[in-house]
């Protein structure tokens, strides 16, 4: 089998998965039969999310000022959007002297930033995997499958 595509290969962008994967991390691979890749990117990346929005709080996501890293974190999706929203409505707002025990500090809060954008950058190159993607298509069981021909 040839890993070359022919002038008439035409490769279709599947644009429901690409948008279910970024309203939750790997639901896209789910949606195109890849379920067992699916599940796994949805537990790496939330699990990073959820790792650093509690060692650097819930304000490791601030895209007032954060902007530059905002933009990797989005990627994420709609879980970190609603990590921002508790963050600007609820602890952003308050007086320094109450925020200070609410925050993470220095350390703690730039790690829980980074865990939180290399979530978002992951879930980018999943979705960019996503788009090429075919239905049905699920790798882990068509390498079984081989290994178990090749037998």
């Amino acid at each position: 089998m040839s890993n070359t595509y022919s002038n008439n290969d035409s490769i279709s962008i599947n644009f429901t998965a690409i948008v279910l994967g970024w309203l939750l991390p790997g639901l896209g691979h789910v949606s195109v039969g890849q379920k067992r890749r699916g599940f796994l990117i949805m537990g790496g990346v939330l699990f990073l999310v959820f790792c650093g929005a509690l060692v650097g709080g819930i304000d490791a996501v601030d895209h007032n000022k954060d902007g530059l890293w905002f933009i990797a974190q989005v990627w994420c999706g709609p879980v970190v959007i609603g990590i921002d929203l508790l963050n600007q409505t609820f602890i952003a707002p308050l007086p320094i002297a109450d925020k200070v025990t609410l925050v993470g500090l220095s350390h703690a809060n730039e790690m829980g930033t980074l865990f939180i954008a290399m979530a978002g950058l992951m879930n980018f190159v999943v979705l960019l995997d996503v788009i090429q993607a075919k239905r049905g298509e699920d790798f882990e069981l068509r390498s079984h499958a081989q290994d178990r021909r090749a037998s």
